[in-house]
C-alpha cells in the first residue's frame, strides 16, 4: 500500500466546527461540489462513462480536487457513487445517461439476499481508496477530506427498486412481508459500508458522510424498526475520532431518531429551519446545512441574503457546518456557487 502522506491540520476549521470548538468562521463545502456544474468536469465527461471515471484514481483524484481552489471551500469530498458498494455484492450496476442508475438484479425476496456475494473491500473497491491517497497528497494542509457512503436504507433501496423510485413500493414490501430478509440485507449492507469507510479512512478521509438520501420515504416507527440499528451499527463500527456527518434527506420528522442512530455533526436539508432543527436535536450534536440548493439561480446579492438568515439562525454557535441542503444542481453558473462561499466567509467571520 502506498504510504498515507501527512494528513491536514486536525485544528483546520473544518475539523474544529464537526467537533463543536469555536473557530475563526463558519466553514463551508457544496454537496456534489467535485461534479456535474463545472465546465472542467463536463470536459472530463465526455471522453469517459461515470463509472470509468469512479474506477480510475487519476480521474477521479482530479475531479475530487477541481472545485477546492475554484470555489475556496473548507472541504474536499471524494469522487466516487454511493452505489459502488452493490456491484461487488452481485447486483450489478450501470448508469445509463439522463435515466440514472440501474440495477440489473434487483433483490426483492429472502432467496435473492442469500445469492449476494460477500465483498473484499480492498481488492473490488480499492480503486476508491487509491483516489484518496493520491487526493491526500495534492491537498494542502488547512484541507481535510471527507469520504462517504450511501446509508443502509438507501443503498438497499436501490438495490430492491432496482434504481431511483417515487413511492418505494417493493422496499416496504420487502420490510412488511419479510422483515427477516429486510434485516439481513441490511446487516450483509452495513458490513460492507463499515469496511468501505474505514477503507476511506486509512486511505486518508479525516471526516465521513453517510447519505441517507431516501430516508423521508418513511415514518419514524418504520425508521426505528427496520433503519435505526443498521446506520448506528455502521457509525460505531467507524475508527473512533473519525467525525460522522449523519444525512438525510426529507427527514425533518426523524431528526431526533437520526441523532440517536449516531454521528457527530446531523445535515438538514432546506424543509426545516436550522435553528429549529438544532434545537430539537440538543446541544451533543453540531448541524450541517441547510440553504436551499436551487437559491444558486438566485442573483449574488439575494444569494449572500439567503446564506445570512441561514448564519444568523444558527448564531455563531460552535459546531456549524454550511452546506447546500441537499447537492448543488448541474446548470448552477459557477460564480454563484463562488459567490455563496464568499459570503460565508465574510458574514460568518469572527
Amino acid at each position: 500500500m502506498t504510504q498515507l502522506p501527512p494528513l491536514a491540520d486536525r485544528n483546520c476549521t473544518f475539523l474544529k466546527a464537526c467537533r463543536r470548538e469555536p473557530a475563526d468562521y463558519t466553514p463551508i463545502w457544496i454537496m456534489r461540489q467535485a461534479g456535474r456544474y463545472l465546465p472542467e468536469y463536463r470536459e472530463l465527461r465526455s471522453k469517459a462513462s461515470f463509472l470509468e471515471m469512479c474506477k480510475d484514481p487519476d480521474l477521479a483524484a482530479e475531479v475530487t480536487l477541481m472545485p477546492i481552489d475554484r470555489l475556496g471551500v473548507d472541504a474536499a469530498i471524494l469522487f466516487a457513487d454511493i452505489l459502488l458498494v452493490v456491484e461487488p455484492m452481485g447486483a450489478g450496476l450501470e448508469f445509463a445517461d439522463g435515466a440514472g442508475p440501474r440495477i440489473a438484479r434487483p433483490v426483492r425476496s429472502g432467496a435473492d439476499v442469500d445469492h449476494l456475494g460477500e465483498v473484499d473491500v480492498e481488492g473490488s473497491l480499492g480503486f476508491v481508496f487509491e483516489a484518496a491517497r493520491r487526493v491526500r497528497a495534492a491537498l494542502a494542509p488547512r484541507i481535510p477530506l471527507i469520504g462517504f457512503a450511501g446509508a443502509p436504507f438507501t443503498v438497499a433501496s436501490y438495490m430492491i427498486e432496482g434504481g431511483g423510485s417515487r413511492d418505494y413500493v417493493h422496499t416496504k414490501t420487502l420490510m412488511y412481508r419479510d422483515a427477516g430478509a429486510w434485516h439481513a440485507l441490511m446487516e450483509r449492507i452495513a458490513r460492507v459500508l463499515i469496511d468501505y469507510l474505514n477503507g476511506q479512512i486509512a486511505a486518508g478521509a479525516q471526516a465521513i458522510q453517510l447519505f441517507d438520501s431516501w430516508i423521508g420515504a418513511l415514518g419514524p416507527d418504520d425508521y426505528r424498526e427496520f433503519v435505526q440499528p443498521h446506520s448506528k451499527r455502521v457509525i460505531e463500527g467507524l475508527r473512533p475520532g473519525v467525525p460522522v456527518i449523519h444525512f438525510g434527506t426529507g427527514a425533518s420528522a426523524l431528526l431526533e431518531l437520526m441523532r440517536d442512530a449516531g454521528g457527530d455533526v446531523i445535515g438538514l436539508d432546506w424543509r426545516i429551519n436550522l435553528d429549529e432543527g438544532w434545537r430539537r436535536l440538543g446541544d451533543s450534536v453540531g448541524v450541517q446545512g441547510n440553504l436551499d440548493p436551487i437559491v444558486l439561480y438566485a442573483d449574488p446579492p439575494e444569494i449572500r441574503r439567503r446564506a445570512k438568515r441561514v448564519l444568523d439562525r444558527a448564531a455563531g454557535r460552535p459546531g456549524h457546518v454550511f452546506n447546500l441542503g441537499h447537492g448543488i444542481s448541474r446548470t448552477v453558473p459557477v460564480d454563484h456557487a463562488i459567490a455563496l462561499v464568499d459570503a460565508v466567509h465574510e458574514l460568518s467571520r469572527r
